[in-house]
């Protein structure tokens, strides 16, 4: 007789784990991957831009000064290399204007245009109602709270156990 695979626990077209905390974790990371692939689809069909060219224009946002190609690739967990196409994307675009360190001759630190901040703007319009259909949607509110109070504790403890508080 074939073993049962509990629904919660594995993924489709893998084995079955031999520990269900294996399996719930396998759901996490696949659900994440796929609400981040939806998010990216409608950031770039109705926004014409890739999401890490979002989470750029986020930052710069919210540190409202400019920042510099260093900072932005460790936040964003990018090669400087992969960074700097970004940015050169983001600049032809207008999004972004990058400006001399004081102090640096070499360095560069990158800061928002008027264009960018319109940019940013529809975009967390559209981020936001696409998170509204594709995360909060299907679940019940008390759900989602649950949720995400779960997801705050597994963050505060990742975060203790890298040293990162």
């Amino acid at each position: 007789m074939a073993a049962m695979t509990d629904p919660r626990t594995s993924e489709p077209g893998l084995p079955e784990a031999p520990d269900g905390v294996l399996g719930d974790f396998g759901v996490l990371l696949s659900t994440v991957t796929l609400l981040e692939r939806i998010a990216g689809r409608e950031l770039e069909r109705r926004c014409g831009i890739r999401h890490a060219a979002f989470e750029v224009l986020l930052r710069l946002s919210a540190a409202d000064r400019p920042v510099s190609m260093g900072e932005l690739a460790d936040e964003l967990i990018l090669t400087s290399g992969g960074m700097t196409r970004l940015v050169d994307r983001m600049q032809d675009a207008g999004l972004v204007a990058r400006r001399a360190a004081p102090g640096d001759r070499r360095g560069r630190r990158v800061e928002l245009t008027g264009a960018g901040r319109a940019k940013l703007d529809e975009a967390m319009r559209v981020h936001a109602e696409t998170l509204r259909r594709h995360f909060a949607g299907p679940l019940p509110e008390d759900g989602r709270r649950d949720l995400v109070e779960s997801l705050r504790t597994l963050r505060e403890h990742a975060r203790a156990e890298l040293d990162l508080r």
